[in-house]
């Protein structure tokens, strides 16, 4: 049993298969407990419920066929550990950087002729600079909001934001950080030695360059040359790609954070190690996030309620709670071949078919044809 988008984030109804014979059975408008126990209870005989982490699918199932084994989709327990543990970086995302700078100094001890990258300033980066303290203010007024009592609901049109936004920044600890990667042309790459001997023999029109390599065959624009040289500036881009090494973002860095240490590379080791020097906190929720997928993959729910009971006092300790009050899903998650994996495809058909409808038809017509092709 699954969820289905009529519209994203706003009308959502429910999707009702037969795993063993891969074969849809019912489709629900809407997508309620009440909704849910109804069914199952018309379609008595039912003995395992795939289904996802929502508690109104779980409450519906315990009314509707108490009896029945229900089984947390797998994919489902691995994607809300991925997510708390980008909430409890979020709470530290002081330490990235203080990690960060202490892996750049590392690595700039042991190369002393490479220095950090100096980005410049240019009329981008101030706009950057001003929309992040434009963020960072926004933050500032939810925080003195939600201090006077105010909930999100209350707090959102005073700012100018959806609910939901308010919502995430609460919960992220912090405004979002939106950072891009640093451009590079693969065009220039084959011209690269000579742009260097050029500029080494002191031309520094990006004009001239642009002009001479152009003559061999470059097909790229003048304003590709002039970002090249802008950045040989500041020093070269790739004669020290260490230097260009930036911290990771918070979703990274907790992606890095559930890795095991033999998968990393050299610059991620240092600096998981000074982040774990800063923040010993998420040194031990990698290690309770490791644990549990591979809980959640090798079959064996032995260590589960010790787990719980190690992760309950630490930044994972939200997960924990949820995982306690749903153990039995869990377990059987972990025991069982059950999942709601082949509803994803049916659900993908059902799209298809939705929109073939552009909206002319209803739900009994969707319904009919759904079922019509099962």
């Amino acid at each position: 049993i699954d969820d289905w988008a009529w519209r994203k984030g706003q009308r959502y109804g429910t999707i009702i298969c037969d795993l063993e014979r891969n074969r849809v059975i019912d489709l629900l408008p809407n997508r309620n407990a009440n909704a849910v126990a109804s069914w199952l209870g018309r379609h008595p005989g039912i003995e395992v419920i795939a289904r996802d982490r929502a508690g109104i699918y779980s409450e519906g199932a315990r009314r509707g066929a108490p009896e029945a084994t229900q089984v947390a989709d797998r994919f489902h327990l691995l994607q809300n550990l991925g997510e708390a543990l980008h909430l409890a970086v979020c709470r530290h995302r002081k330490a990235i950087g203080i990690a960060g700078k202490a892996t750049i100094a590392d690595m700039v001890e042991d190369q002393t002729k490479l220095e950090p990258p100096i980005e410049p300033s240019t009329k981008l980066d101030q706009l950057r600079r001003a929309r992040r303290n434009h963020r960072r203010s926004l933050y500032a007024e939810i925080l003195d909001l939600r201090a006077d009592g105010l909930s999100p609901r209350g707090i959102a049109p005073r700012i100018g934001m959806s609910v939901r936004t308010v919502e995430r920044w609460l919960a992220a600890g912090g405004e979002p950080e939106h950072r891009r990667p640093p451009a590079r042309s693969v065009l220039v790459d084959p011209f690269r030695d000579y742009l260097e001997k050029r500029w080494e023999e002191g031309e520094r029109r990006a004009l001239e360059l642009w002009t001479e390599i152009k003559r061999r065959g470059f097909e790229g624009s003048k304003t590709t040359i002039y970002r090249w040289t802008a950045a040989r500036q500041q020093g070269s881009p790739t004669s020290a790609p260490n230097v260009r090494w930036r911290p990771p973002s918070r979703r990274n860095c907790a992606r890095l954070l559930s890795k095991e240490s033999r998968s990393l590379d050299q610059q991620t080791e240092r600096f998981l190690h000074h982040l774990h020097q800063v923040a010993p906190e998420l040194s031990n929720a990698g290690e309770l996030a490791r644990r549990l997928a591979a809980l959640i993959r090798g079959h064996d729910d032995t260590n589960l309620e010790q787990w719980i009971e190690d992760a309950s006092s630490s930044e994972l300790a939200s997960l924990a709670e949820g995982i306690g009050r749903d153990i039995a899903a869990v377990r059987a998650a972990i025991t069982q071949p059950w999942s709601t994996s082949p509803v994803e495809g049916q659900i993908n058909r059902l799209k298809t078919i939705k929109r073939q409808m552009y909206g002319r038809s209803g739900y009994a017509l969707l319904r009919n044809r759904l079922l019509a092709t099962a």
